[in-house]
């Protein structure tokens, strides 16, 4: 039998971390070098990229660029241009007790940092986290998602070629390796998917004390009062919603408006729908399929039995289902939660189908959001600066998000990341950076003036006092 110790998988980490050991991924000049690697892999390879995003998932060449490639791209260029600013070494204050003395924060990288992405963003999802973690100084270990094969393949063929030292290298695989994986001893893990496999990676990380970041999605809600904006409003709710086929972790999960709204929105989102996918999206080249057959499956269930205002057509062997809108009354129970008596409203969609909500007013949409988990964003149409306040300051979500959907993913100077059962930590940007780097005190206090003799006995009480006093 083979040893754990003697696996190929146990020997990819140990050579990442020997190659971390040797100092070789911390110089300035050596972060550069490898983000600027990994923007020539993307950049070179965009129309093999494009290919493989189509097989895995049906993504257009455009929504390919837009939500994958693009988007790492614009994050690798961000932190190249900050980065030699976010590594300096700060100033920091030393309390008048300890004077004279000085102190400041330096930057040095964690270790090997794990990056498991899911399969609905399979490159942007890897790739995003893995510019933090370079930044920082890091070696890092990949772990594409096995359900979008053709990604996989390609990162891990490219890999090797643009980091031949072994700073980043990738694992293939599915549960066993992910499994295995999760047993070696990292210095970060960052997970995107289900809370249900979150606590499994968060469970196997405090084996080790291994601090992790969980992108984690729920139900982002959706609340729409706008009516002088309404075909506008629609057509960003529309393009969030059933872009990559509504399998995005921060797409609008569900939507809150009046009773009396309902009508008017409901066909303002067949104009979006039509205008941007045409009369049949089954024939759009920019419209997406489900990943695979248990996803449809899972989806066609929740539809079953239900009348569509929009949509509602599947067809299994293309794993087609049109872009679906579904208009739910408000009922006694919980709305939204495990005890919702709607089984659209019982845990996230992850898919193209949007149930339109009934409630009285902003404020019980508000409640809502609060009778269960917080998500990983929240979206408000409004033109009342009254009713965004509301949502802001009496609501909790991983961010808020006035007028649009999905875009502040693409903000690079935001952090991005949940809260509560949505997700723990942040990336993206300077927040990547922190989140792969440890900042550590340097305090020096000179022999000179050596006002700790005040703190050290034999003590009189004029020495505490005057210690007292500064402190």
């Amino acid at each position: 039998m083979t040893t754990p110790t003697a696996s190929p998988l146990n020997k990819t980490v140990a050579e990442a971390r020997r190659l971390f050991d040797s100092g070789k991924t911390r110089p300035m000049e050596a972060r550069v070098g490898r983000l600027r690697a990994l923007r020539a892999m993307l950049a070179e390879h965009q129309p093999a990229f494009e290919a493989a995003l189509w097989n895995d998932l049906h993504k257009g060449p455009g929504e390919a660029q837009l939500t994958e490639i693009n988007v790492t791209l614009a994050e690798i260029s961000h932190t190249l241009r900050h980065l030699r600013r976010w590594a300096r070494p700060r100033r920091a204050p030393a309390p008048a007790a300890l004077w004279p003395a000085r102190a400041r924060l330096v930057s040095e990288p964690l270790g090997v940092v794990l990056v498991i992405a899911p399969w609905n963003y399979p490159v942007q999802l890897l790739l995003n986290p893995l510019v933090g973690a370079l930044a920082a100084g890091n070696a890092a270990v990949l772990k594409p998602s096995e359900l979008a094969p053709a990604t996989s393949a390609l990162i891990a063929r490219l890999v090797p070629r643009y980091f031949a030292d072994g700073a980043v290298r990738v694992v293939e695989g599915g549960i066993p390796e992910t499994t295995e994986l999760l047993a070696q001893q990292f210095d970060h893990i960052v997970f995107t998917g289900s809370g249900t496999v979150g606590r499994i990676v968060m469970r196997a990380a405090a084996e080790h004390l291994t601090p992790v970041t969980l992108e984690l999605g729920g139900k982002s809600p959706v609340w729409f009062d706008d009516d002088a904006q309404l075909h506008r409003a629609a057509r960003r709710l529309a393009w969030a919603k059933f872009t990559n086929a509504g399998q995005t972790c921060v797409a609008p999960d569900y939507v809150m408006t009046t009773p009396d709204r309902i009508p008017a929105l409901v066909d303002a989102l067949q104009d979006a729908i039509t205008d941007m996918w045409g009369i049949n999206p089954r024939t759009s080249g920019d419209y997406g399929r489900i990943v695979d057959e248990r996803q449809f499956d899972r989806l066609a269930a929740l539809l079953h039995g239900t009348e569509a205002a929009i949509g509602g057509q599947c067809d299994r062997a293309e794993r087609y289902i049109a872009p679906t809108v579904v208009t739910v009354p408000t009922l006694d129970r919980p709305a939204i939660g495990p005890e919702a008596a709607h089984p659209l409203l019982r845990e996230e969609i992850f898919g193209p189908i949007l149930p339109i909500l009934a409630v009285d007013s902003a404020e019980q949409a508000a409640q809502v959001i609060n009778g269960w988990d917080k998500p990983l964003a929240l979206y408000v149409f409004t033109s009342r600066a009254r009713t965004r306040r509301l949502f802001e300051q009496h609501t909790s979500s991983g961010a808020v998000v006035h007028d649009a959907g999905l875009i502040h993913v693409a903000a690079a100077g935001l952090p991005f990341g949940g809260v509560g059962a949505s997700g723990i930590g942040a990336y993206h940007g300077a927040y990547s950076w922190r989140a792969f780097s440890h900042l550590k005190p340097v305090l020096r206090k000179p022999h000179t003036m050596d006002t700790l003799r005040l703190a050290q006995p034999p003590f009189t009480r004029r020495g505490l006092r005057f210690v007292k006093r500064l402190m």
